[in-house]
């Protein structure tokens, strides 16, 4: 993400804003259960997709553009939980009467320690070869 985002933006038309789609880091689609908590909010959703950089929430309730927020998420076979900061880089807000089927927002990890960003790296490149792993015709 560059540092041209302002909380002055809007809601995206599409899932994800160009800006994202050249991304410098695989994002890996998944259905993982998140908490997102807020000093005010807490909020019960799931991960869509996930890189080394930030995941997509889905949610039909995305907060504000700029909004810092603990996340809370174990990866199915991870061998553990992660608790990361985070923060609302863009939304997908719901639009009644229009065809919006990814609603959510773009979250983008801060203060990861090097620990944290390579246990990502590690849980996105164990499911990346598990998903392409050949199957035994056995």
């Amino acid at each position: 993400m560059d540092a041209s985002h302002t909380g002055d933006e809007v809601e995206c038309e599409s899932p994800a804003p160009d800006s994202l789609n050249r991304r410098s880091s695989e994002r890996l689609d998944v259905t993982w259960l998140v908490d997102c908590e807020t000093d005010d909010t807490f909020l019960y959703a799931s991960i869509t997709n996930i890189s080394e950089m930030g995941i997509f929430i889905r949610t039909t309730q995305p907060l504000s553009i700029g909004t810092r927020l603990t996340l809370r998420f174990s990866p199915p076979g991870a061998g553990g939980s992660y608790v990361l900061e985070g923060t609302v880089q863009w939304i997908n807000e719901v639009r009644p009467l229009h065809d919006n089927p990814n609603p959510g927002m773009g979250i983008r990890f801060v203060d990861l320690t090097p620990d944290d960003r390579e246990r990502i790296v590690d849980t996105i490149r164990t499911i990346a070869y598990i998903r392409d792993a050949p199957v035994s015709s056995n």
